[in-house]
């Protein structure tokens, strides 16, 4: 297969065009093509007229002239997927592997680990995806919440209830296997092809429970409503996990035990921090959820060209440093909601959500700044105690029954509590309050927020408009701990526990999560061969 890159081509014109100037540019008849589709899309949309860039993927009736194309142009490539191969160890294991959390990286983790053999048990906190459903819109509708069936926990953790992004930094070839996966079990085909591929809620629901399904077909069990409590070793090296579910505790022998519980899993912390467990600061933010008319952003992105029908929907990413500290954008949800995202009662948490349309009138995004271990003494305890105590100061502040605090963006800049709903109404879906949320975090923290959003209007125009709305709090970035591994990928603190996942601070976002779950499957398989 050729690869043929930086086809630019105007909004009105579509797939035919591309595949017509990427065989005109390697000089290729159309009787020497056996297929031509579009491999990758997106807009430059710079200069204010944007443009479709288009990545060609061309594949000949006889591939040995494929090199020989490619040559001619130094936009082309031959482009080979790798081959995703596990040999499975010859060790022994007393019992079968355990996945703990069936979040992306647990998910993922007990799907390889499927398909090799090993009849995964996973435990799951949280109930199955149409329960957890249930009690998210009960949430959402009377304020009633289930600590342990919400935004946070609950089958396909916290991604299940955001944009489902699939963007990624992370370079990792593993990411081709998580899309081909995901197309495998549903997901839009335009996630392989889409700059900014993303699936979205309500779709992202039927592609988690496919999976889980192909995990319990081919052996492996899931237990929902499960909680892990304990972990039991000899020698440094684990012997068997407590668990807790609807039929009580149980010890469950366990040599490899996938630790992928999510950042929001803030007992298993605990729990490993009492039992002398080595647990880290790791740097993640905190700040709140702006939100804008999506029309408006696309105004300030396309200009001109903004509603074009070939215009993907309007995203943006802007980061400011502020003396040490960054201040940035995160997880922008296009048309989408600000959902409530409390795991915990008493506190009030934000976060952002979109369905596969986007189709929503107001654009949503975190604004959040920059902490790390500095901010904590480099105390774990200390950084988790932070996130907590900010929730529970956005819960008094919005008034009870997890209302949350807001105001202006221009109010938040001018240390003033106005909140006056325009065009722009606030979306989250347990009501705001208006509020000084200046007085939520601490004065450096709302000083650099105050000059990252200043900095971002000269970006992106527009940005601190008199109607724009921030409402508070954004906590759950990103984990605020990491559970060091060595070069086995096995818990320094105790040998036969991977730390897998967003949750022990080795990913951030679907796609990393799902790789470092299946990274960790891989060498846990690798080493082992399955019971018979």
């Amino acid at each position: 297969m050729i690869l043929v890159r930086n086809i630019r081509l105007s909004l009105s014109a579509g797939e035919n065009a591309a595949c017509e100037a990427a065989c005109r540019e390697l000089k290729l008849s159309a009787a020497q093509v056996q297929e031509c589709h579009m491999a990758k899309l997106s807009v430059d949309a710079r200069h204010g007229k944007p443009s479709l860039v288009c990545t060609v993927a061309i594949s000949l009736k006889e591939p040995g002239q494929e090199a020989a194309a490619a040559a001619r142009s130094r936009n082309a490539a031959l482009a080979e997927k790798p081959e995703f191969l596990i040999r499975n160890g010859t060790q022994k294991l007393a019992a079968r592997p355990v996945v703990c959390g069936l979040g992306p990286a647990g998910l993922f983790a007990a799907l390889v680990l499927a398909r090799q053999g090993f009849n995964p048990l996973v435990l799951e906190r949280g109930p199955a995806l149409p329960e957890r459903v249930q009690a998210v819109e009960r949430f959402s509708a009377t304020g009633i919440l289930n600590p342990n069936a919400n935004i946070q926990f609950g089958e396909g953790g916290a991604g299940t209830f955001s944009d489902g992004k699939l963007t990624t930094r992370i370079g990792d070839e593993l990411c081709g296997f998580i899309t081909d996966t995901l197309l495998q079990h549903g997901a839009p085909a335009e996630i392989a092809w889409k700059q900014k591929p993303h699936v979205g809620t309500d779709l992202l629901r039927g592609v988690i429970l496919s999976i889980r399904r192909e995990i319990e077909a081919l052996g492996g069990e899931v237990l929902f409503n499960t909680r892990l409590t304990a972990l039991r070793q000899s020698h440094g090296r684990l012997t068997a996990i407590e668990a807790e579910g609807p039929g009580g505790k149980a010890l469950i022998p366990c040599e490899a035990l996938v630790l992928a519980v999510g950042h929001s899993a803030r007992d298993v912390f605990s729990m490993l921090m009492e039992n002398g467990l080595p647990v880290e600061c790791k740097p993640f933010s905190v700040g709140f959820r702006a939100e804008h008319l999506q029309s408006e952003i696309e105004q300030s992105l396309y200009h001109g060209a903004a509603g074009h029908p070939a215009l993907p929907r309007g995203e943006y990413q802007l980061s400011q440093h502020v003396g040490e500290r960054c201040v940035y954008t995160f997880c922008m949800c296009p048309g989408g909601q600000v959902v409530a995202s409390a795991s915990e009662e008493g506190g009030v948490v934000t976060n952002g959500m979109s369905y596969h349309a986007r189709s929503g009138k107001n654009a949503n995004a975190a604004v959040v700044v920059s902490v790390d271990g500095r901010d904590f003494a480099d105390n774990p305890a200390k950084a988790i105690a932070f996130q907590r105590e900010l929730e529970q100061k956005a819960f008094l502040a919005g008034g009870g029954e997890y209302r949350a605090p807001a105001s202006n963006v221009q109010s938040f800049l001018n240390d003033t509590a106005e909140l006056k709903i325009g065009r722009v109404v606030p979306t989250y879906d347990r009501g705001v309050t208006a509020c000084n949320l200046g007085t939520l975090l601490p004065a450096p923290l709302t000083e650099a927020v105050r000059a990252g959003l200043r900095a971002f209007d000269r970006k992106l125009a527009g940005y601190t408009a008199p109607e724009a709305i921030l409402t508070g709090l954004e906590t759950r970035t990103s984990s605020p701990v990491r559970l060091p591994r060595d070069e086995a990928y096995e818990y320094r603190g105790m040998a036969g526990v991977y730390p897998c996942g967003e949750g022990a601070g080795y990913a951030g976002g679907i796609v990393s999560a799902a790789v470092d779950g299946v990274r960790i499957a891989k060498k846990i398989a690798e080493q082992f061969c399955p019971n018979e």
